[in-house]
């Protein structure tokens, strides 16, 4: 992973609208223009890692800080790349700089999304729901020495590239 600088916002949102195009037709809410433009409005490069394969822009995550811990969001992973134990390494990643500040995560998720199960297995639980969203609660890992950096070291993560399509 690498710090997003501000020239990643146009792929961070053609990817964001490819990602979640699926769930938000599924749930009546596509807006091609509105998917990208929601990126945009609330892109910030200083809280964004972008996810590399290869040294190809594979994805980003958005881990911000709030009032009471730290907000994950923008996290998407292109369709090649999704099945292959990636988002649980960056989702490590990221939780390992929370869990050492001691802090709190919240995201939410689309109804019905399969990144629910991701977000489960990584110690998500459902706070509340409403028709859309699900969101969600991660509690800080014990155990972790305390640190002062919420962000986590960016490192490469994950293990092999996922081979090319037609490989």
């Amino acid at each position: 992973m690498r710090a997003a600088e501000p020239a990643d916002v146009e792929a961070i949102a053609e990817l964001r609208a490819v990602v979640m195009r699926p769930d938000l037709e599924r749930l009546g809410r596509y807006d091609a223009h509105r998917v990208r433009q929601r990126l945009r409005d609330g892109f910030r490069p200083e809280h964004t890692s972008v996810v590399l394969v290869a040294g190809a822009f594979a994805g980003s995550a958005a881990l911000h800080p709030s009032e009471d811990g730290h907000w994950l969001e923008h996290f998407y992973l292109a369709p090649a790349v999704q099945g292959r134990g990636l988002g649980s390494a960056v989702l490590r990643t990221l939780l390992s700089g929370t869990d050492a500040t001691g802090t709190a995560v919240r995201l939410n998720v689309l109804r019905g999304s399969p990144a629910r199960r991701l977000y489960e297995r990584h110690g998500f639980t459902v706070e509340t729901q409403d028709p859309t969203d699900v969101f969600m609660l991660r509690t800080p890992r014990p155990g972790r020495l305390p640190s002062t950096n919420p962000r986590p070291s960016l490192r490469p993560v994950g293990g092999k590239p996922p081979a090319e399509p037609g490989s």
